[in-house]
């Protein structure tokens, strides 16, 4: 166990990994399994406060711990639901998939979009969150597939731009290259760097909003 008071000094290239560990290993919410960070899930309640949208399309769930807090932000907020995408869903339990605002999808996201369509009205303000595998050619294909659902004013979220640039871990091209490719060749979207204004973030440069 690590203490705060004991480690001021140390570098944050030290303090990443820690961080890192406690969420793999311990992280939870509601007791489902969520390999989030919850600085950075704090950022999403306050873009989801400003922007309202109507629907969260979140790519890659895992266990469902992360759909079930956005359900329950929208609960709060009395609007909105939640579409989960991933390639499985064994792992997401009864609490999670009886949630009235929660949608699952099993199966490839890019492959998977026009399920999504059929299940969405164009006039909806749709905020969409990418946390699947990581590879630079998965990033970037689901940016440019699902972008197109982001009217002006909302965000694309890419998470875990942390590989290679705080943790060494992940792929290599993977996500911040993505996102870069993504936004030299999309001038519609811009990287809204006061996202990260806890300086701590697993989304360096993840987080995109549509500016036109």
């Amino acid at each position: 166990m690590q203490h705060m008071e004991e480690h001021l000094d140390m570098p944050l290239r030290q303090v990443l990994p820690i961080i890192q560990d406690r969420i793999r290993q311990k992280t939870s919410y509601f007791g489902i399994k969520t390999l989030k960070s919850p600085i950075d899930f704090w950022v999403y309640q306050e873009i989801i406060f400003e922007t309202k949208p109507d629907l969260i399309i979140e790519i890659g769930n895992f266990c469902g711990g992360s759909t079930l807090a956005l359900a329950h932000l929208f609960d709060r907020v009395g609007h909105g639901r939640v579409i989960g995408i991933d390639i499985l869903h064994n792992r997401v339990p009864p609490l999670v998939r009886q949630h009235p605002r929660i949608a699952l999808i099993e199966g490839d996201a890019c492959a998977s979009f026009g399920q999504v369509e059929a299940l969405i009205d164009g006039a909806e303000n749709i905020m969409v969150i990418e946390d699947s595998s990581h590879t630079f050619e998965n990033t970037l294909k689901v940016l440019e597939t699902y972008s197109k659902l982001v009217k002006p004013g909302g965000y694309f979220i890419v998470e875990d731009g942390i590989c290679h640039h705080g943790l060494d871990l992940g792929p290599d091209p993977g996500p911040y290259e993505a996102i870069d490719a993504f936004v030299a060749a999309n001038p519609d979207f811009e990287i809204d760097r006061g996202r990260e204004s806890f300086l701590i973030t697993w989304n360096p440069k993840g987080y995109l909003r549509r500016v036109r």
